[in-house]
């Protein structure tokens, strides 16, 4: 009888180096790459950049996470400021606060959130328990995670366009978030899973007391990365242009 066995960390590598030079097959159909290697890479990380919340607790090499860090800093920002900085945690007793902190959030959050599930038929449902499933993974193991990366911005480093508009404001995201998403898309390419979750800001204050984080700072994004304990990354389901996009006025199909 067959029995399932994890990739090794050497194979992970070895598929994130394969993944940069053959995208997935439908980028190929739809004319939206080349045989362009780097070109390529890139689009293979962006439409297989999915949520990967189970870890492994292996540490990662100071190089691989540093060019993590160098392809945020690369991100643009508003007036090029980069007013966004990382706190990078891998010590054992900090990521043990950390974890303090979400799990709780979390089995409050997922708790409301299945409660709105029940009553779809099962196959439906089936999906939303699998991914609560991940999600309780990842708040009871928040800490085994070799390395957490809280990315926090400074609101007075930014020029905040819709400040004084009558709604939510947003345009202050867009000088810190960039850097989140490079982040993300060079773990894929590192072979390292990761996802991106903002509970943590239901409890800024502890957050901000336990990282040392100055007055004047915010929390945007706490993204766990390690190597995966499964597949990592892979396929996403996402809606099309044809979805998403307008043709001059919105709601004008843009085909």
């Amino acid at each position: 009888m067959a029995t399932h066995r994890d990739p090794s960390i050497g194979e992970l590598k070895n598929a994130a180096m394969l993944s940069r030079r053959l995208p997935p097959m439908w980028l190929w159909h739809a004319g939206l790459v080349t045989d362009d290697s780097e070109t390529a890479g890139l689009y293979a990380s962006m439409s297989t950049l999915r949520a990967v919340r189970k870890l492994r607790p292996d540490p990662i090499p100071d190089d691989v996470l540093e060019r993590v860090l160098q392809a945020a800093c690369w991100a643009p920002t508003g007036g090029n400021t980069q007013p966004w900085r990382v706190v990078v945690i891998t010590d054992p007793q900090v990521k043990a606060s950390m974890k303090e902190i979400y799990a709780p959030e979390w089995a409050k959050y997922v708790g409301g959130f299945m409660k709105m599930m029940e009553g779809l038929p099962p196959e439906q449902l089936a999906p939303w328990e699998r991914v609560a499933a991940a999600g309780d993974y990842l708040a009871d193991h928040l800490d085994e995670a070799p390395a957490l990366l809280l990315f926090c911005g400074n609101p007075k480093m930014m020029a905040i366009t819709d400040a004084k508009l009558d709604r939510v404001s947003v345009v202050g995201g867009g000088s810190i978030y960039p850097a989140v998403q490079n982040a993300m898309l060079a773990c894929v390419a590192e072979g390292l899973g990761c996802t991106l979750t903002t509970l943590h800001c239901l409890r800024e204050a502890e957050v901000m007391e336990l990282l040392k984080i100055p007055e004047g700072w915010a929390t945007a994004a706490l993204v766990p990365i390690g190597y995966p304990v499964g597949k990592g990354h892979g396929p996403i389901s996402r809606q099309p242009p044809s979805q998403l996009a307008f043709c001059d006025t919105f709601g004008n199909a843009w085909s």
